[in-house]
């Protein structure tokens, strides 16, 4: 029987590259985003469908689950990738910027996985993969409600990953270093702009500078390692932080 995947946020950027990469590996593929047109055209071009979700929203994120189990009768894949960032210092955040962070980047993915579990569990080889980020395991200034929320995802990664052991469903975080997406493109340019500096030495010397490995990363090395960890080969990994940081934390 074909698996069925939900990809978040998966209209642009990395969620797109492991919508189309699981698509390729055989998986029907649900996405859900914001945008609907860029989601629609998304789900048309892989064979999939689409559903629109504000994931800020509670009733959303189980709009997202029922949809997918309505059209497909089954689901055996979450991907919870949709997220955005803020950057200000602490005493400047907005609070309401916080609560959405922190809705659409912990809340949901807790949700989801709530309201997906006994489709996931039925599956006897369910997946989730919570795309994380290298800022889940260490901090950076100006980005505290970012850095809070894939922190936390680390621990709901853990937790379901016990829960969901004995069921056969596997649950792992991917932890990633800067990846050339279009948000990351809007933030060397703007980087670019209030440094005086050009966007090459933005990349190199402030986002890279971290790295051992001194290239960013295309969503599509990050969609690679998601289909992997969502494949029979992966059975035995769970509860694991899976870090492709170019070596940012070998230090």
């Amino acid at each position: 029987m074909k698996r069925v995947g939900l990809v978040t946020g998966a209209a642009s950027g990395i969620g797109a590259a492991i919508a189309k990469a699981l698509a390729e590996d055989g998986v029907t593929v649900m996405i859900t985003d914001i945008n609907e047109d860029a989601g629609r055209q998304m789900a048309s071009d892989i064979g999939g469908a689409f559903v629109a979700a504000d994931l800020s929203k509670q009733g959303d994120c189980k709009k997202a689950i029922d949809e997918t189990a309505k059209v497909f009768g089954q689901l055996d894949i979450l991907i919870n990738n949709a997220g955005f960032q803020h950057i200000d210092p602490i005493p400047d955040f907005p609070e309401d910027q916080w609560d959405k962070l922190i809705a659409v980047m912990l809340t949901a993915p807790f949700l989801l996985t709530k309201y997906g579990w006994n489709y996931l569990i039925k599956s006897e080889q369910g997946r989730i993969v919570n795309l994380s980020s290298v800022h889940g395991v260490v901090a950076s200034p100006f980005k505290v409600g970012y850095i809070s929320a894939k922190h936390g995802q680390l621990g709901l990664t853990r937790t379901a990953a016990l829960e969901g052991g004995e069921h056969g469903l596997t649950v792992n975080a991917v932890c990633p270093a800067y990846v050339r997406t279009p948000l990351v493109e809007n933030q060397i340019a703007d980087q670019a702009r209030t440094r005086g500096i050009s966007p090459e030495d933005v990349e190199q010397l402030v986002m890279l500078e971290p790295a051992a490995i001194k290239k960013l990363l295309d969503p599509t090395d990050i969609a690679n390692y998601v289909v992997f960890l969502c494949s029979k080969a992966a059975w035995g990994i769970t509860g694991s932080v899976q870090v492709i940081d170019l070596g940012w934390t070998a230090k």
